[in-house]
């Protein structure tokens, strides 16, 4: 989506659920204008193409959690392209393996929530911890704030970056 420098200075003042409700996508807005929703995720990336971008979330469920969001905009799985959701789905189950490795939890629960009248379609895997009753209740965890490591960082990225994708 492109967004004028007015639209920009606007919407910059508006929440990501008020921008949402107002019908603009957040996460697009966020791309356009350098991260003035968001701030600048640009250092929890760690691996990105022409249709996905993989990384870990800012205010994470748990540590590990990770999303993959699609580059161009569509609202949820149902508007995206078979293919590329075939993508995403290979992506999600090559992070899960690594996130287990790297983090040492005991799963990963794979979601989607695209909700709201302009959200960006994405997944989310939240791991779960031996220490954490399995269920349900591990998707609405309290959130906190995401931490760097730059050990977990560079191996989740290499090990990504040396996946093979077969269309």
């Amino acid at each position: 989506m492109k967004f004028s420098k007015k639209q920009i200075e606007e919407y910059s003042r508006m929440s990501a659920a008020d921008l949402n409700d107002a019908g603009i996508c957040p996460t697009c807005f966020n791309r356009a204008s350098g991260g003035l929703i968001f701030g600048d995720d640009t250092n929890k990336i760690v691996y990105s193409d022409a249709d996905i971008e993989c990384a870990f979330v800012g205010n994470p469920r748990a540590d590990g959690h990770m999303m993959i969001a699609t580059q161009k905009h569509y609202h949820d799985m149902s508007e995206a392209p078979d293919a590329l959701n075939k993508k995403i789905v290979c992506y999600a189950k090559r992070l899960m393996k690594i996130i287990v490795e790297v983090f040492g939890c005991e799963k990963v629960y794979l979601c989607t929530m695209c909700d709201g009248p302009a959200n960006h379609y994405h997944i989310q895997l939240i791991p779960r911890y031996s220490y954490e009753k399995r269920g349900s209740k591990n998707f609405v965890k309290e959130r906190h704030d995401y931490v760097f490591d730059s050990e977990k960082f560079n191996l989740v990225s290499q090990k990504i970056s040396n996946f093979k994708y077969h269309k």
